[in-house]
């Protein structure tokens, strides 16, 4: 597993700056390493995909002007423009928190948990679960929306996890000596029953697994936020906001666990060698668990957070954003936390543009959408097979 982020290439404008004493002193503190360096890769990731999806749109727009009849593409882009941005964000960081639950378990154990995809799902069924019991006994329109979102969150992130350690013991545990296969051909096993016991246990329950969040019936979550920007005047969902706010908290606290804290540095160490690390003194199987745990709350989280954006979930709700946060994961560099990251940030902002442009395209239709999405993947992993942050980390972390 890496988490080391890209440094400052030696020969630049900024060496008298960077190479000064005041700055070599500064770049060591926590509030350096911990808030403002991950909060500046954030912004520059959003600004240069932005800036890069938004050249490509309008270099489309200058070959096809007008690929409608009384159609112009170009004006329909600035208009639509903020718009596609906001959208591609949020939905970017629901991709990156569960690409970082595949990349913390194959940094450690060198597989792809295809189940993952799954804890997802269970973690939006659970927020559903919490928020249901809430209005079921009076008292949801009574909670702070703040802390109703915090709580769901919290409650779904850490049913989650526990459910990601229960796995990892009784089906990934006993397969750690096996080949690579047997493992993810479990996973793909776990997958499955996953889904069908949660189907049953909503149809058993409420005769029903179309679930449907009572926050529709909350006018804080369901009054957009007017926002003019530029000409153009912007209807931002509230829950929007909450998705990006809450995965920017989330992921500055494992940048914060998984290189400022004891047991950070414990699943970083076996994650270079676990015979080693387990002669050294560390709990490898505690910490194994302990990344689990940490993977599996943050797909929970993140489906909680996709299942208040979206309303509805059902027991297959994980199956397509499951793919496409592994896909963010491998574009990004498996096993690279700050890739996954990058990966989700790129997927969502794709997405969002390309569902904003393709309609105007009759021949092609917003169904190509996905195609054109691992299109894309399938032509970075052939110049680039170690993904776009892959060959960028050379210290194993």
């Amino acid at each position: 597993m890496t988490s080391e982020s890209l440094t400052p290439r030696r020969g630049g404008l900024l060496d008298p700056l960077i190479q000064s004493e005041a700055w070599q002193s500064f770049s060591h503190t926590g509030l350096y390493r911990f808030l403002i360096f991950p909060l500046g890769q954030i912004i520059v990731f959003i600004v240069g995909a932005t800036l890069l999806l938004t050249v490509l749109a309008y270099l489309v727009a200058l070959i096809i002007p007008e690929p409608r009849p009384n159609i112009v593409l170009a004006d329909q882009i600035s208009r639509q423009l903020p718009g596609m941005v906001i959208s591609g964000i949020s939905i970017g960081f629901v991709y990156a928190m569960v690409a970082l639950g595949y990349t913390l378990v194959y940094g450690v154990l060198k597989f792809i948990n295809f189940a993952h995809s799954e804890i997802f799902m269970f973690g939006s069924v659970i927020g559903f679960a919490f928020m249901n019991f809430l209005s079921s006994m009076g008292v949801l329109q009574y909670w702070n929306p703040i802390a109703l979102v915090v709580a769901t969150v919290v409650v779904s992130g850490f049913a989650s996890g526990i459910l990601a350690v229960f796995i990892e013991r009784i089906a990934y545990k006993p397969l750690r000596k096996a080949p690579r296969l047997v493992p993810l051909i479990t996973a793909i096993g776990i997958s499955f029953i996953l889904q069908d016991v949660v189907r049953a246990m909503a149809s058993v329950t409420i005769n029903d697994f179309n679930l449907t969040y009572p926050t529709r019936n909350i006018a804080f979550f369901q009054n957009p936020i007017l926002a003019v920007i530029g000409s153009n005047e912007v209807r931002i969902r509230v829950t929007s906001i909450i998705i990006v706010i809450a995965a920017v908290i989330m992921l500055l606290a494992l940048n914060y666990f998984v290189n400022g804290t004891k047991a950070g540095r414990g699943i970083r160490a076996i994650s270079m060698d676990q015979s080693t690390s387990g002669l050294m003194g560390i709990p490898v199987n505690l910490m194994i668990s302990l990344t689990f745990f940490i993977g599996g709350a943050f797909g929970g989280a993140a489906g909680a957070l996709f299942g208040l954006n979206v309303g509805n979930v059902t027991p297959y709700i994980g199956f397509i954003p499951g793919l496409k946060a592994f896909t963010a994961a491998v574009l990004g560099g498996i096993g690279n936390i700050t890739g996954a990251l990058l990966g989700g940030l790129l997927i969502g902002l794709i997405e969002s543009f390309l569902n904003g442009l393709l309609p105007y395209f009759p021949a092609i239709g917003i169904r190509y959408t996905d195609i054109i999405t691992f299109g894309i993947l399938i032509a970075v992993l052939i110049f680039r097979p170690s993904g776009l942050l892959g060959e960028r980390v050379d210290e194993k972390v």
